[in-house]
């Protein structure tokens, strides 16, 4: 790849920063430097209210096509964006689901209607969704799900459970993976419907973590509707489809969240020399060592979202990008904790005596959320285990690993 900027590209990046700058003030000026993955010390709805903002701007979408709504960035463009952002301090940001999983599927397999109807309040922030993949029983074994939909007429009836929905209670929307013929097993029989989560037929139950935030929830629905023409990709074609999803999770949507883990190893750097354990030749090694494989990081991203700027479509080796960031991910939430040494252990005393027995009674910094949440990265979206298993068997050719 020739990273060389063109001045169109390099004028793009001063657009940006201009913008982030004058908007970064006044309601949103509180969100400099905060946010992130685990950290839950902006309300939701501030960060979706920011989501809007960046679309009042066009920086939603930067690499949809203009008549969907978005930008037609180039790749470099998209690069320059995110470094501006973390430039500029802007917060963490929320899971945009819609943004950077649905809305690129679509792109990729849905019917010219349904890109049209949804792609665009996305872009502009009017709708936020969230994914129904994961169930009790079906988690990395995606093929196991158990959630099925039944046709009635013009409009399919879901029934199921689904479990570890991020931000369910602030979706509008959400893609959920059903089996529609009872009577196939395994990746067979699967479809990919887009299903309202405004009705009687779907719960919510938000599920306490370690943290003491819920992000994730229990979903259940009991004959929610939606169209019958909310079918991505075609009946039965589900698997195909999200596994095209999971690439582009693995792929584009991973640039965004790498401003983050900057963000994150840059504090931990500073904290390292405030505290002076940063003349301790292991912490330094290990700094160091979290600073290289961020970079590696970056490269492998690049190169993956080569392939797809060049027309390639995500492929099994995306799993790369998952089992390497989400392993740098938890090591560096360990290692946040040696620098921070024994106070990191101690949590703050509630203002208020918890009334829920399931509040901690005490409040966590950022370091201590950033090291109990990211033992989760390992897990969701494909455990480490997992992402092997693909790599080893589907882009190394290796035979399967015994069932």
């Amino acid at each position: 790849m020739d990273l060389a900027f063109s001045a169109a590209e390099l004028a793009f990046a001063d657009e940006a920063r201009t913008w982030l700058e004058e908007h970064l003030a006044g309601d949103f000026a509180h969100l400099r430097g905060r946010g992130g993955a685990g950290r839950e010390d902006i309300d939701p709805e501030d960060l979706i209210a920011w989501e809007r903002e960046l679309a009042s701007g066009g920086w939603l979408g930067l690499d949809f096509p203009t008549d969907l709504g978005g930008r037609a960035a180039t790749l470099f463009e998209q690069v320059l964006f995110h470094q501006a952002y973390v430039e500029a301090r802007a917060p963490g940001r929320i899971p945009n689901i819609g943004m950077t999983l649905l809305g690129p599927t679509l792109v990729a397999f849905g019917s010219d209607e349904q890109q049209q109807r949804f792609v665009p309040p996305i872009l502009a922030g009017d709708e936020f969704w969230c994914q129904g993949y994961s169930e009790p029983n079906a988690g990395s074994d995606l093929a196991n799900v158990t959630t099925r939909a039944r046709r009635d007429g013009e409009r399919w009836l879901v029934s199921g459970q689904k479990v570890w929905t991020s931000l369910a209670q602030y979706a509008q929307w959400a893609f959920v993976v059903a089996r529609t013929d009872p009577d196939t097993e395994r990746h067979h029989g699967l479809s990919y419907l887009l299903v309202p989560m405004g009705q009687p037929g779907v719960e919510i139950r938000p599920i306490v973590q370690i943290t003491g935030g819920s992000e994730f929830n229990e979903v259940f629905f009991d004959d929610a509707a939606t169209d019958a023409d909310l079918v991505v990709g075609g009946e039965g074609n589900g698997w195909q489809v999200a596994m095209g999803t999971l690439g582009f999770e693995r792929g584009a949507s991973t640039l965004g969240q790498q401003t983050g883990f900057r963000q994150e190893l840059d504090a931990l750097v500073d904290l390292a020399r405030a505290t002076g354990v940063v003349d301790d030749p292991v912490l330094r090694q290990d700094l160091m060592q979290a600073h290289a494989e961020l970079e590696i990081m970056r490269w492998n991203n690049l190169r993956m979202l080569s392939v797809l700027e060049a027309g390639g479509a995500p492929g099994p080796e995306m799993s790369i990008g998952k089992l390497f960031w989400a392993s740098w991910h938890r090591r560096l939430g360990e290692l946040g904790m040696r620098i921070r040494g024994a106070s990191g252990m101690v949590g703050v005393d509630a203002t208020v005596p918890p009334e829920d027995p399931l509040d901690l009674g005490y409040e966590l910094d950022g370091l201590q959320r950033t090291f109990l949440y990211s033992r989760s990265h390992t897990i969701y979206a494909g455990t480490n285990q997992v992402q092997r298993n693909v790599l080893g068997e589907r882009v190394l050719g290796l035979p399967r690993e015994p069932r």
